[in-house]
């Protein structure tokens, strides 16, 4: 998905309005003053209105007559929007609300992954193979630095997720990959973190064996080194969990 700031003026205000809002500058319950927002974003109502039906899609906010547009409570956000993740973690990676967000993801990752994982390993093809292959032979190349990392990891998850043949599981991707990818460009732009390849090989060789238990265990041991290196990354004690990471 293209990120909203690649696209103009309404992109740049989508953006804008949603770091304000995730980031609590402009609270929940709170309504919007359109018309000094379109003075101080420079940008035509139609503009402001346009980018504000972006926010509403993603139950951000909602416009009722006599009220206005105002923000709605965060428990009606789509936090599993994509855009939503990113935005979120757009705000830094040192702050309290960044860390929490990368444990639930993590999290939530430690549900998805061993389960898609075996799945993975039963019904793997030639050609999720040869994708996996690639993702681990790039992921293993010196030249490009974190944002080559970054892409490679990613595609050995998005790969995986593709062997399972799920297409419900498939659309996780969405998901994992916003919390993957700022977990990495931490993890992969710091000189503390073990070397991934191993633990990413260990995954795969059970998945070509289609030895459905090794591949659970060793994408849950992938997890936990994932765990290890963000705490490292982060300068803190890495902590004993039960599989819950992210990468």
């Amino acid at each position: 998905m293209t990120p909203y700031a690649r696209r103009g003026v309404h992109g740049q205000t989508v953006e804008t309005l949603a770091r304000r809002v995730l980031s609590g500058e402009i609270p929940e319950g709170a309504t919007l003053d359109l018309a000094a927002l379109q003075h101080e974003l420079d940008v035509s109502l139609t503009a402001l209105r346009e980018s504000l039906k972006v926010l509403a899609a993603k139950g951000m906010v909602d416009a009722r007559q006599k009220r206005g547009t105002f923000v709605r409570a965060r428990a009606d956000w789509n936090l599993l929007d994509a855009d939503v993740l990113r935005w979120q973690f757009a705000g830094g990676t040192d702050s309290g609300t960044d860390r929490a967000l990368l444990h639930n993801l993590g999290e939530v990752r430690g549900i998805i992954e061993p389960a898609a994982v075996r799945l993975a390993a039963a019904r793997r093809t030639d050609a999720d193979l040869d994708a996996l292959e690639a993702a681990l032979a790039a992921m293993g190349e010196q030249e490009g630095g974190a944002a080559h990392a970054v892409e490679a990891d990613l595609a050995f998850h998005r790969a995986l997720l593709a062997a399972t043949h799920n297409e419900l599981l498939e659309r996780m991707e969405m998901v994992i990959e916003s919390g993957l990818a700022h977990r990495d460009e931490i993890v992969h732009s710091s000189p503390h973190g073990e070397d991934p390849v191993p633990s990413h090989r260990a995954v795969l060789d059970a998945v070509r064996d289609q030895d459905q238990a090794a591949a659970e265990r060793a994408m849950r041991d992938l997890l936990d080194q994932a765990v290890r290196d963000l705490d490292r990354a982060h300068g803190t004690r890495p902590a004993i969990d039960e599989g819950t990471a992210n990468r």
